[in-house]
């Protein structure tokens, strides 16, 4: 690319073309003050406070939106830039309202920080205010708009970052303000109060709404959001060593940029609750009583060591967290497996689907973990039963930063999700038909010869085979049962016709039913179309929880170690075996749901449970605590009280993600570590050191037993993990390059296709005519345990109806408001209902967190012959209760 060579300030420099003068300028460290530029927005060229000379030409030039040229000598602080500059400076205070001691962006207010650099007092201009209402209806965002500059960031963000177009400019002259239409409140708009406008707005014009608190932090410290699989980086603020506030961090390389969600904007209110754990307890006479950290170590310690040699090292179960870091996923599965000798290990994140996780590690490898920012460089884009926009909403942000860059996207799910709008086309299919759906695409794509023939000859074994399997089947029919029409299959045809293909799946896919069989059919299309391994295509994994991956990858599960090898390979247990100093049962432990079987039979006598609630997030709640109370000991480590808490014999407070050291792995492979940014409350302790001390009092010649420790062990043993440093930033898991991007095929690596299977049409049933979806919402996350504890998003109070079809609430003469009763053969629960369009006939849908996390009483404990994967539908009935809105 042409290089270009200019002067600034009297420095010769050279730069790409095409680069503006104040790209330039950062990459220098020259300062230029701006207002309504930033990096990941379009320059714009409004507030005009960048203005720069060209002594050659004499020109002033907004630098932000001036790409550099052959020769300029370009200055950025002479006398006339100066002038000009203190000119709009005064302009703008002009008609600014004089609050700032009182305005909640403090000295963080760039204009008053532009003002104070330029030496401005008083402006002597006559005051213009503009003064407008004060707007707070909603709990999460204040709007001062008689702060505004106009320097449209909030908008701009809203359009191009987020996507979602819920303000615009409105109106001209002094009147002009962002708006919504028709100027109603935000929380009348789709606004989805991701925040991202109120940490790029430059004034007090947007603030956040604080409950209980005013003013600023008195300080910010980076952090990783602790919420769902995408791992956001935050920069949280403080105030007598709680957490206040919340930003996005803003950080180029990160993974959110400058965006964040709902949750990770507004919901961690959780850290100050007065639910929180703060003093070690035990059971003495039957209530928990208060007593030193030593007393309850000692007692958990005794009592496990007692358990293990009266019943033996089978009898004592392990819950870990996919919410707790690396190093004590690591720590908790050494102590269950090294000292007291049980492989009955399992994290909640097996509930998300590790069984087909595990499946498609087997197939492709760690090519399943793949950069977020790669969607934006696909050919075409396949979304099967996900709903980014509400699950993880930072990857809905890149899917339609994809669509508006124009490339083709494809949804398929049984509801109208967000997502739909952004979509070239929407598939509405049956409910458990991915797999129909998917072998009849390929089928058409094949004879429409799209498929890469070098790339299936290279890298690929059985096509003949698969090829056989689509020529089987009748395409037209197959279309049917996926409840689509032929016409719809040869519209994606087209817009999927020899281009490579990226593939996100979520909880839809990965919890059906039918799930590795549907993941099969995924996984031959994008070996058809060359999709794996390559730029262009990629399999995107959506997870829940916000270190799913790592507790995997550290061995927190019952038939692997870490490494994700498995427990049954013989020579990766003689590794840790040497390791750890000590031999290893190569018999896999027991998952979450067997373990609940085995104490109902009493063979399982102690439980150690670490920041999990059972109680919440596994179905059949009374089984579920019947079973619980058949322990001999039960161990809880957690940083609230909750239902399971309340059972405990020992209990631990912990520590929340913020108020400890550590790192997470998101659903890309990306190692994150990070510091605490506040102490944990009262005597409460980070996990780790919490473990470390059970840990030296069953050995103590324990030799990983300081944080550094841990993670020096880590990355000396899991060969994956070999960059894990503990310095803050990003490192890859081993599978993947320097730069995150998985591993690309090389010559010799061949990927087997798998016969093609059909989806298994279950018969209706007459008693439970409707199914019943399950899932989140974006004011909730999982079981909503930390959700609920937000005063903000408890006082916004949506979300929790039931969505019916508009088919099905005329049929049933159903409307906003009604009550309901849900039944199926395992529970029920009431709630009202919301009918909406794009619901397909005979499904509701039903937001999962509410309520004590009620929505699981409709599911049943999977069978002890089935994987742990919980599944996300079931067979219902409706009864009408009352109609609430009904003239």
């Amino acid at each position: 690319m042409e290089e270009i060579i200019l002067s600034i300030n009297g420095e010769r420099f050279s730069a790409r073309a095409g680069t503006s003068i104040m790209e330039l300028a950062d990459e220098q460290g020259i300062v230029i003050p701006r207002l309504c530029y930033h990096p990941e927005l379009e320059p714009f060229g409004a507030c005009r406070l960048c203005l720069v000379e060209d002594e050659k030409s004499g020109r002033m030039l907004a630098s932000c939106v001036t790409p550099v040229a052959p020769n300029m000598s370009i200055v950025t602080d002479s006398p006339r830039v100066l002038r000009h500059r203190t000119n709009i400076v005064r302009l703008m205070m002009a008609e600014h309202p004089e609050s700032c001691i009182v305005c909640n962006k403090g000295n963080r207010c760039q204009l008053r920080q532009i003002a104070a650099n330029l030496g401005l007092g008083p402006t002597n201009l006559y005051a213009t205010p503009n003064y407008r209402p004060l707007e707070q209806a909603n709990p999460f965002i204040i709007r001062d708009l008689s702060k505004c500059i106009l320097c449209g960031k909030c908008i701009r963000a809203d359009h191009e970052l987020v996507v979602t177009g819920a303000i615009d400019y409105n109106q001209r002259g002094f009147c002009a303000r962002p708006a919504t239409v028709h100027d109603r409140g935000l929380e009348e708009s789709n606004c989805t109060f991701c925040g991202v406008c109120v940490s790029m707005c430059p004034t007090g014009a947007l603030s956040t709404k604080h409950f209980g608190y005013a003013g600023t932090p008195e300080r910010e410290s980076p952090a990783i959001c602790g919420f769902c699989g995408i791992g956001c980086s935050l920069l949280m603020g403080v105030s007598y060593d709680k957490v206040v506030e919340v930003n996005p961090a803003h950080d180029a390389d990160s993974i959110n940029g400058s965006t964040l969600c709902v949750r990770g904007h507004f919901a961690h209110d959780f850290l100050n609750t007065e639910e929180r754990l703060l003093t070690p307890m035990i059971r003495k006479q039957g209530q928990l009583t208060v007593v030193s950290w030593d007393e309850a170590i000692d007692l958990a310690v005794r009592r496990l060591s007692d358990i293990k040699k009266d019943f033996g090292p089978q009898s004592i179960g392990f819950i870990g967290s996919s919410k707790c870091t690396n190093e004590e996923n690591y720590l908790f599965q050494k102590i269950a497996r090294v000292l007291l000798g049980t492989n009955h290990i399992d994290n909640s994140g097996s509930m998300a689907g590790r069984e087909v996780l595990k499946s498609i590690d087997e197939r492709i490898g760690g090519r399943w973990r793949t950069p977020l920012s790669m969607l934006e460089d696909a050919e075409s884009i396949l979304v099967l039963g996900a709903d980014p926009c509400h699950s993880v909403p930072v990857a809905g942000y890149y899917l339609k930063r994809a669509f508006k860059k124009g490339i083709p996207l494809i949804l398929a799910d049984p509801r109208k999700t967000d997502l739909v709008p952004f979509s070239s086309l929407w598939f509405q299919t049956s409910p458990n038909s991915d797999a129909d759906m998917v072998n009849c695409l390929a089928a058409c794509l094949w004879k429409k010869f799209s498929h890469d023939s070098s790339y299936i000859e290279r890298f690929t074994d059985g096509f003949d085979m698969y090829c056989d399997g689509l020529s089987s089947f009748n395409a037209e029919r197959l279309c049917l049962s996926a409840g689509l029409e032929m016409t719809e299959m040869e519209k994606a045809v087209e817009l999927l016709k020899g281009k490579k293909t990226a593939v996100v799946i979520g909880e839809g896919i990965l919890r059906q039913d039918d799930a590795i069989q549907s993941v099969e059919s995924i996984l031959n299309l994008m070996l058809m179309t060359g999709s794996i391994g390559r730029v262009g295509g990629g399999l995107f994994v959506l997870a829940k929880e916000n270190n799913q991956a790592g507790a995997w990858d550290m061995g927190a599960v019952p038939d692997a170690l870490p490494g994700r090898r498995p427990l049954r390979d013989q020579g990766a247990r003689k590794e840790w075996e040497r390791t750890w100093g000590t031999g290893l049962s190569p018999d896999p432990g027991l998952h979450l749901f067997r373990m609940v079987e085995e104490m109902e039979k009493g063979n399982l006598k102690a439980l150690y449970v670490m920041g999990e609630n059972p109680l919440r997030s596994f179905p059949q709640r009374e089984r579920v605590r019947a079973a619980l109370e058949r322990l001999d000991l039960l161990v809880v480590q957690d940083i609230l009280s909750s239902e399971i808490a309340k059972m405990a014999e020992v209990l631990l407070p912990g520590a929340a993600f913020c108020e400890k050291s550590g790192s997470f792995t998101n659903m890309e492979g990306r190692i994150q570590s990070f510091t605490n940014v506040v102490p944990p409350p009262g005597q409460a302790k980070a996990d780790w050191d919490i473990l470390v001390r059970l840990a030296k009092q069953m050995d103590a010649n324990m030799q990983a037993n300081t944080l550094d420790r841990i993670r020096d062990e880590i990355a000396r043993s899991v060969p994956m993990y070999s960059r894990l440093n503990g310095r803050r930033g990003a490192a890859w898991a081993q599978e993947s390059d320097a730069k995150g991007l998985p591993s690309p095929m090389k010559e010799g690596d061949k990927i087997p296709f798998f016969p093609v299977l059909f989806a298994k049409q279950k018969a209706l049933d007459d008693d439970y005519p409707f199914t019943a979806l399950l899932g989140g919402t974006r004011y909730h996350l999982g079981s909503g345990t930390r959700t609920e504890h937000s005063d903000r998003l408890s006082y916004f109070n949506v979300g929790g109806a039931i969505e019916v079809s508009l088919e099905d609430g005329k049929k049933l003469n159903m409307r906003d408001g009604d009550r309901i009763r849900v039944e199926s053969r395992y529970g029920a629960l009431e709630r009202e209902i919301c009918v909406v369009k794009g619901m397909r006939q005979g499904l509701i849908f039903v937001p999962t967190g509410f309520n004590g996390n009620e929505a699981l009483e409709l599911l049943d404990l999977p069978a002890s012959d089935k994987t742990c994967s919980l599944e996300n539908r079931c067979e219902v009935k409706i009864i009408r209760l009352d109609q609430r809105n009904r003239p």
